[in-house]
């Protein structure tokens, strides 16, 4: 479970530092790398979130669920939140 951590934290940081100094994921335009890249790091926040670490990330995590596409997605499927794996 360490090394699996460590991994995901190092994918973090690379993300982190790749949306630091950019909008969206290829620059200043929403585009489909954005819309491949919100489910995973949605989930992977649950799994091991990365808000308080990689603060360029969880921005641009803000802005891909703030979305109406992606935040209309959330809100259906908030009823099975609960059936997926996260940290307590």
């Amino acid at each position: 479970m360490a090394e699996a951590r460590d991994r995901i934290n190092s994918c973090y940081g690379m993300i982190d530092k790749e949306v630091a100094t950019r909008t969206w994921a290829m620059g200043e335009v929403f585009t489909l790398a954005d819309c491949a890249a919100a489910p995973a790091l949605f989930y992977a926040n649950k799994v091991l979130p990365f808000g308080d670490t990689h603060r360029s990330a969880k921005a641009y995590l803000d802005r891909l669920t703030a979305r109406p596409c992606a935040a209309r997605v959330l809100r259906e499927a908030e009823p099975y939140f609960k059936m997926f794996p996260q940290e307590a």
